[in-house]
């Protein structure tokens, strides 16, 4: 799919427009015209939803003066019907006080890209002719648009939702979803996929999964997203479904999905969250902006590997590993985009998927690979350089290996493709050969209906199971409940598992290992003495942070979404310059953060002012704060430094007040406990601290 170029300035751009001695609206304060008038200070974004001529209801121009500007919208200007503006753009149509002073502000506007037309169909769904669910869509859309400074609005190919087991969305997910039943127009809009589920509905028994109506609920939440028009696939793998992928644009919004997909294929996703990919599902749009731009797909971090790379569970590790360097102070706006030499090639697609999917645990979108993908554009420099060793990769696996029984072998997080399946059944033939059986089905394989039907039909099921293996589909390790009674001790070969089975969404003990070690473990439960691991808390080594206490006065200006209106918050900050990993380290009933390590680790979200960059981990992040916001958990207001696709859904649709795109960094210039004032007017926030806390 061709990309439109970028819009900039043309060079006989009208002084009008750079004047500062026409900065003189009413209303608009000196500092906060300042904020607007220079572009540099925060990225351009859309700001308003209303249609863009009632901006001409400003100083001089009347009822005949405003409707003469309606008529030439309509018909001479060649404008959309509805059309958003940014802050700068709105700033200077204000000061028009007749039609054609507005008009020639109108076009030099257009032409540096400040006015952005909406498409006729997706104003139409803002305007309510498709129904409540799309115009809730097409809402979160433009507010998106807005956040990302986005130029314009691109149609989808495909778009995959998570957010889909009853653990990961928890309530919130449920209510949401109950909240868009009976609208008969609200049906997708695109060809839809969907996530992995919390269980094999078939396997409940076996799974002994001890919750409380659990497939009830897991049966409500399909059954909810089946009339959306989704496919419910129940699959974390939309990539490994045994069809070409679709070229273009895409809404994916599981983070391995969108890895794999970005550094493999020809279908360019941003890192969605489950609403975001809803959203675009819904409506068919999205905005056109981060790795949907060719400019943005380039390398921030170099990667050298000196070391045999012979098993998938090594390609495993070397993601993880990668996002373990991350510093706080390199610029990874996109998140981390590595560039990879040294890996042996070819590569089986067990190997490319293990990487991608590790590397996914801390926000990487995308990767290069030299001789397994397209090659990368050439940059100047890096934000670093690392080289993975011999004795990176021991030392990694000397730390994730079992060292106590194990209790359960979890394989297929991702669900298990059909190599992995076959891989798995290998090892097994061999210990059946010496008349041997895993006792109490203590090895699980994970994998998709479509993977599931292909092993069946060459008997490879058939062979796991007469061996004790308890094959699954429609479900993965990370989001499936566990039976604590049976079960506090994991071996795994995935990086991906190990890291969201340790976080607060099972908060289990688990190791890893390759897979023949794995099967091993299955069969020999003693092949491992000693107590099992617990999990460590308070103690766990400090995530990287810049943050120093700030004194003295402090005032900076950012940015609203576009369908909120005017408000003013006033309460505590609570501010990290860490991101907030919402499922898994954030408690669902209480809110509080459970992240050993992090800055924040122990603290509550309620009722603060929320000051972070961004969130991470999992897509499912959105319904996490969904759910703290209905049960009045949540914070009062929330200001993200980088663009939040995972934070954003969820205070647009909820009405959360939510800030962006400040003129300086407010996760550094805030400190938590300071009493602050945050008021959105006009689109343009204002962020005050009233009063500082002392250092500690």
């Amino acid at each position: 799919m061709k990309m439109k170029p970028a819009r900039t300035a043309p060079p006989n751009a009208s002084p009008w427009l750079s004047s500062p001695a026409m900065w003189k609206p009413s209303g608009i304060t000196t500092r906060r015209a300042e904020a607007i008038r220079t572009p540099a200070a925060m990225p351009v974004n859309l700001c308003s939803s209303a249609p863009l001529f009632a901006i001409a209801r400003c100083n001089g121009m009347t009822p005949a003066m405003r409707d003469t500007v309606n008529v030439r919208t309509a018909r001479s200007q060649g404008v959309g019907k509805m059309a958003t503006a940014t802050p700068l753009a709105r700033a200077y149509l204000k000061l028009a006080t007749n039609p054609e002073m507005f008009w020639v502000a109108f076009k030099e506007c257009r032409a540096r890209g400040l006015i952005v037309d909406i498409p006729t169909e997706l104003h139409a769904m803002l305007d309510g002719e498709h129904g409540e669910t799309k115009q809730k869509a097409a809402r979160l859309v433009v507010d998106l648009a807005a956040a990302a400074g986005a130029q314009e609005f691109t149609r989808c190919e495909h778009a995959h939702v998570s957010g889909v087991s009853v653990i990961t969305g928890g309530h919130g997910l449920r209510r949401f979803l109950s909240d868009l039943s009976g609208d008969p127009q609200g049906v997708v809009a695109i060809p839809t996929t969907l996530n992995s589920a919390g269980c094999d509905r078939e396997k409940m028994e076996e799974m002994g999964i001890d919750y409380p109506d659990f497939l009830k609920y897991q049966f409500e939440i399909v059954q909810a997203y089946s009339e959306l028009g989704i496919e419910a696939t129940l699959s974390c793998t939309p990539y490994d479904r045994g069809i070409e992928i679709t070229e273009g644009i895409g809404s994916w919004a599981e983070s391995n999905a969108v890895c794999f997909s970005n550094s493999y294929t020809s279908l360019i996703t941003n890192r969605e969250s489950g609403l975001s990919a809803l959203a675009t599902a819904l409506t068919g749009w999205a905005p056109l902006w981060g790795l949907h731009m060719a400019q943005n797909r380039v390398p921030n971090i170099r990667v050298r590997v000196e070391c045999a790379m012979d098993d998938a569970t090594d390609w495993s590790i070397l993601g993880d590993w990668i996002g373990k360097q991350i510093r706080p102070e390199w610029s990874l706006p996109w998140g981390m985009m590595p560039y990879i030499t040294g890996l042996p090639t070819p590569a089986s697609f067990e190997m490319r998927k293990a990487l991608t999917s590790a590397a996914a645990n801390y926000g990487c979108p995308m990767l290069w690979a030299g001789g397994l993908t397209a090659d990368p554009p050439k940059v100047e420099s890096y934000e670093g350089e690392l080289v993975f060793a011999e004795e990176d990769l021991a030392a990694r696996y000397a730390d994730l290996a079992p060292t106590g029984v194990v209790d359960l072998v979890v394989i297929g997080c991702p669900q298990a493709s059909v190599g992995e399946g076959r891989a798995t059944a290998a090892a097994v033939r061999g210990w059946m050969e010496l008349g041997k059986r895993i006792p109490e089905r203590r090895l699980w394989l994970f994998t998709s209906a479509t993977n599931h039907e292909i092993l069946e039909a060459d008997g490879t099921v058939d062979l796991l199971e007469e061996a004790g293996v308890l094959v699954l589909k429609d479900t993965c390790p990370e989001v499936t409940p566990y039976n604590r009674d049976r079960y506090n001790h994991i071996l795994t070969n995935s990086l991906k598992a190990e890291h969201y089975l340790t976080s607060g969404l099972n908060r289990m003990p688990t190791s890893v290992a390759p897979i023949e070690e794995c099967v091993a473990n299955a069969f020999d439960p003693k092949r491992i003495s000693g107590p099992r691991p617990v999990m460590e808390g308070k103690g766990a080594k400090p995530l990287a942070s810049n943050k120093t206490h700030r004194g003295g006065e402090t005032s900076l200006a950012g940015q609203g979404l576009p369908s909120q209106s005017n408000w003013s918050v006033r309460g505590k900050a609570l501010v990290t310059d860490v991101p907030i990993t919402y499922l898994g380290y954030v408690n669902s009933d209480s809110g509080v953060i459970e992240e050993p390590g992090h800055p924040l680790d122990g603290v509550a979200i309620e009722d603060t002012i929320l000051v972070y960059p961004k969130g991470s981990g999992s897509t499912v992040a959105p319904f996490v704060l969904m759910g703290l916001i209905y049960t009045g958990k949540g914070p009062r207001a929330i200001i993200n430094r980088d663009v939040c696709p995972l934070t954003l859904p969820a205070a647009s649709l909820l009405g959360v007040p939510y800030a962006h795109g400040f003129d300086a960094d407010p996760t550094l210039e805030i400190n938590s406990g300071d009493e602050v004032e945050i008021s959105l007017d006009d689109g343009i926030v204002t962020l005050d601290v009233l009063s500082r806390t002392s250092e500690a």
